[in-house]
């Protein structure tokens, strides 16, 4: 006869036990599903190349920062030096009055608008003018030299006070400058490091086989170049090919995009600026169908500088692990204009 007894119910634990994991189950499917596939090595070198761009831009930023740096601690040491020069003449000044008060005081007596003067500030004295009636003229003479220099003295000393505060400013800002270049850099190579050793070693190949094929293939045609300068700079920067980028660098070992723009044309005998925002400033801008060898070009929303090298090809510090080399100005990026010096 067959049973009819109800079967056994799974008891709670049970229940739970297998609810979670069939949860899980769940959950870790789901993740596999929408899991992004690991970036290929062209992606990941589009997204290094996008942070070498921007950290190029914080670079020059920095630049920025550490030139205005040094221009200010050259006006404040100057202008410090003469608050030194003047508070010597200031001392003179009053070493003078201060014989006049012994004559007088020889002679019977200190005039009183001497002796106030000897005091902390004749200021409102000798803008009475029944003080400056009893004056002679050598009192007199002698008295506003006196007030004139510390006036003078005074705007110095509040100038030299407000070019420290900008001085302050300008480090905290060189500061944030530099940790956002590190901080891209850093980026840059965490995304390398997604790359199997193999493929690292294949992009570092193909970088060093495009700076050694640049500098010995390259066809740059026979072009005049637009002015005495840019040819002369242009020879210069081609002496330097095969070094090293290094963000700040400004040469002779190594160089970013504007340190090699202004180490090749101070070669020339020019003097131009340091970073890309300022060295768009230091000539003509022209168009690209105006370019000559020697003409500055800018790139990138002017992250980048290089030196046009004639027949489209541009002489340029790419970025980080690339060398000093010719290029195509179709592969550096998105081009703004030129400038003849």
């Amino acid at each position: 006869m067959a049973s009819h007894r109800r079967p056994k119910q799974p008891s709670r634990t049970r229940v739970t036990v297998l609810t979670a994991t069939a949860a899980a189950a769940v959950a870790l499917t789901s993740q596999a599903a929408n899991a992004a596939p690991k970036p290929d090595k062209s992606e990941v070198k589009a997204k290094v190349d996008k942070l070498y761009e921007e950290a190029e831009k914080a670079t020059d930023l920095y630049n920025g920062a550490k030139e205005k740096q040094k221009k200010l601690e050259k006006e404040i040491g100057q202008l410090q030096d003469k608050v030194a020069r003047g508070q010597e003449d200031l001392n003179e000044l009053r070493t003078g009055l201060g014989s006049l008060a012994s004559q007088q005081y020889r002679s019977g007596g200190i005039d009183p608008s001497v002796q106030l003067f000897l005091s902390a500030d004749p200021d409102d004295y000798l803008d009475k003018a029944s003080t400056i009636d009893s004056l002679s003229a050598q009192q007199l003479q002698s008295l506003k030299k006196v007030q004139d220099k510390q006036r003078t003295l005074a705007q110095e000393r509040a100038e030299a006070a407000e070019k420290l505060k900008d001085l302050a400013d300008t480090r905290t800002e060189l500061g944030k400058k530099k940790k956002e270049v590190q901080s891209k850099l850093g980026s840059a190579q965490k995304l390398l490091n997604t790359l199997t050793a193999a493929e690292r070693q294949k992009m570092a190949q193909d970088d060093a086989r495009a700076s050694r094929g640049a500098s010995s293939r390259v066809d740059l045609g026979n072009e005049a170049p637009g002015s005495k300068f840019g040819g002369a700079a242009l020879a210069a920067a081609a002496t330097q090919i095969g070094k090293a980028y290094v963000s700040g660098g400004t040469g002779p070992n190594s160089y970013d995009c504007s340190g090699l723009t202004q180490w090749a044309y101070n070669q020339a005998g020019v003097g131009i600026t340091r970073t890309t925002y300022t060295q768009q400033n230091d000539g003509t801008k022209i168009g690209m169908s105006a370019l000559k060898p020697g003409d500055l070009v800018f790139f990138n929303s002017l992250a980048h500088v290089g030196l046009y090298a004639g027949n489209g090809q541009v002489l340029h510090a790419p970025h980080p692990g690339a060398s000093v080399r010719y290029e195509s100005m179709s592969t550096i990026g998105s081009f703004q204009f030129g400038v003849r010096i």
